[in-house]
């Protein structure tokens, strides 16, 4: 078992945004988590990977590093690209001072080409395409040989092609590297194309569990409106209520 979430609460500011959920990611399988703004998709991720606390609830997580690959590449505008994906290796105490700089050369090296990106080193990050910052923001996730990657809708404000391309890497990077996956994603060619399981948050609940297929095909009133993109069905998007008649 890689993650394991067991009746996991989160509020905030009095507000819940995940009451009493549990699920499980097995090792080397891709869940997706989707469902509407604001259900509390990216705050599972920040949970997983320690950035904030649960309430109420337990996390069991396998150990081994855990990589975080954010929603727009957040890659240091300053620091070229050799400099971006070594950052963990040297400025993390647990690895600084442990690869000398051929090391480090050999190892961005085998990460770029692990994501199509071969002898751009020197590159900065405002020379590259968007679809080529992600790509290099996968590669600085991995840099460490994480047994879990967390992403946070990789795909946002790419093209068609690039979003494909971004989606072909994710399942690269779990058969090469046999790493547990969570996907935040509201593009259904991601939850089609990457995940082995999909869950759907809704009002604070997990409101489906299943394969992508079987969402897809068979599903429930809550899948079915996200598929169809609907705004008539249960979910409810804040402004979309029928106003009151005036009488």
């Amino acid at each position: 078992m890689s993650i394991e979430v067991k009746n996991l609460t989160k509020s905030f500011k009095g507000k819940t945004v995940l009451d009493d959920i549990s699920f499980k990611v097995e090792d080397g399988e891709i869940l997706a988590v989707v469902g509407l703004s604001g259900a509390g998709k990216s705050t599972i991720l920040k949970l997983i990977c320690g950035l904030t606390k649960p309430d109420k609830g337990e996390i069991i997580v396998t150990p081994g590093d855990i990589a975080m690959v954010f929603q727009y590449s957040a890659l240091f505008d300053s620091l070229n690209v050799f400099d971006n994906i070594a950052f963990a290796l040297t400025e993390r105490k647990e690895f600084k001072n442990k690869y000398t700089k051929e090391q480090l050369k050999e190892i961005v090296a085998q990460k770029l080409k692990l994501v199509g990106l071969e002898g751009i080193e020197e590159k900065m990050p405002h020379e590259l395409s968007g679809g080529m910052q992600k790509r290099v923001s996968f590669a600085r996730a991995i840099v460490t040989d994480p047994k879990t990657i967390l992403y946070d809708e990789p795909t946002a404000g790419l093209d068609p092609v690039s979003s494909t391309m971004i989606e072909d890497y994710i399942v690269r990077l779990k058969d090469e590297l046999h790493a547990s996956s969570v996907i935040v994603t509201h593009q259904l060619s991601t939850i089609q194309r990457c995940a082995d399981r999909v869950i759907m948050l809704y009002n604070t609940k997990i409101v489906y569990s299943g394969t992508p297929q079987d969402m897809i095909d068979n599903g429930n009133e809550y899948t079915k409106q996200f598929i169809t993109a609907c705004i008539e069905g249960p979910m409810k998007v804040a402004g979309t209520e029928a106003p009151e008649q005036q009488t």
